[in-house]
Order: structure tokens, then sequence, then C-alpha cells
């Protein structure tokens, strides 16, 4: 997580940024929260936190409601054993497409399947080790703009509860928005209403 919050300062630098709504989803969401614990919010003007995995994902003495390490080894060794067919059955909970009424169709599964062969292996298991076991409490206190929480409430990758729930106590003045029924995948599956919110945050 440093290495992608540093990465992201360097673009920062680089294309002289200033005044930037920063919006992340998941693993997004940690990448910005220690972005902003790191390099603080000087080029920042507000933030969207979307189906983040802030504060902690894995379940510990401190953070009793996250998830078993058990959880995150079983998704290591869907990916280690074949790539191919984990990422397309983690359509289903990712969008929501095993509750009754979806609309998930199957262009959206195959989106999400082709942007995750497209990551190569070893950057993927690093990644899940970096957003399960990263603890961004301290981050999450250093923010001083804006914020809006955007979580599902039927999220089967990141549960509500031990994730937007708490965040948003952390958040100083931050602003959570519920999506009654919404999975992970609000980006494909709520996304005129998500957008909406956007622009309106963007606009006060």
């Amino acid at each position: 997580m440093d290495t992608y919050a540093d990465d992201l300062s360097e673009l920062f630098e680089a294309l002289d940024l200033k005044g930037a709504t920063m919006i992340g989803h998941s693993t997004g969401g940690g990448e910005v929260a220690r972005y902003i614990g790191r390099h603080g919010t000087s080029r920042v003007a507000r933030v969207v936190l979307m189906g983040s995995v802030t504060p902690l994902m894995l379940k510990t003495k401190a953070n009793p409601g996250g998830l078993p390490l058990k959880a995150f080894d079983d998704i290591r060794s869907g990916v280690t054993a074949d790539r191919s067919q984990f990422f397309r059955d983690l359509t289903t909970p990712f969008y929501g497409a095993n509750r009754k009424g979806h609309k998930v169709t199957q262009g959206m599964r195959d989106a999400f399947w082709f942007q995750g062969m497209q990551g190569g292996l070893k950057n993927e298991l690093d990644s899940i080790k970096a957003f399960s076991e990263t603890d961004f409490t301290e981050d999450l206190k250093k923010f001083d703009v804006p914020t809006l929480i955007i979580h599902g409430d039927d999220d089967q990758i990141v549960p509500i509860a031990a994730s937007a729930m708490l965040s948003s106590k952390l958040v100083k003045n931050a602003t959570l928005k519920i999506y009654p029924g919404g999975p992970h995948g609000l980006a494909d599956t709520h996304k005129d209403q998500l957008n909406a919110d956007l622009l309106a945050f963007l606009k006060a």
C-alpha cells in the first residue's frame, strides 16, 4: 500500500495536480487513504471512498468484525489454482448475481473477467495481502477534506459493517451514503445513481 500511495504521489507531482477529487473503490479506497496518510491533502479537495476496504478487512483482536485469514487464503488458493475460473466465479458475489431480481448481464461478468486476467499473477497475490492486512485506521484520522463514503448494504466482498460503518466514524465529518441492496460492483449495477451522487458531491 505504501508503494501504491507513493506511485500516486509521483503522478500528482508530475502532473502538478491541485484541487483533485480522489475516488477510490475497494482496494483503491485503501490506496487513497494511505496516500493521504503519507502525503497529506495539499493537492486534494475532496475524497470519495466507495466499497472501500478501509479501515481493516482482516479479523484481529482489535478488529473482531473483520474476515478471518482463511477467507483471504482461499482467495489466494483460487487465484493460484485456476485464475480464469476464479475470476469468472467471483462475478457472482461481486455483482450480487446470486440475489433474486438481479440485473447482472453477461457483459458485466465478461468485462470483470477480462480486467482480472490482465493483471499479473504475482501482482494479484501481493494485492490480496495488501488490501486484506493493511490497517488504515491512522490514515483515515488524517482526512481533513470533505469525504463521501458510499457502500452497498449487500456488499458480499467488503461487508459494510466492518468497513464503511467504521470508516465513517474515523473520518471527521464524513458523509455516509448507503445503497440498499447494493453489491460491491456499484459502478456497474448502480451507475446512474452513483454518477448522480458523484456529480452532486463535486458541485457541492
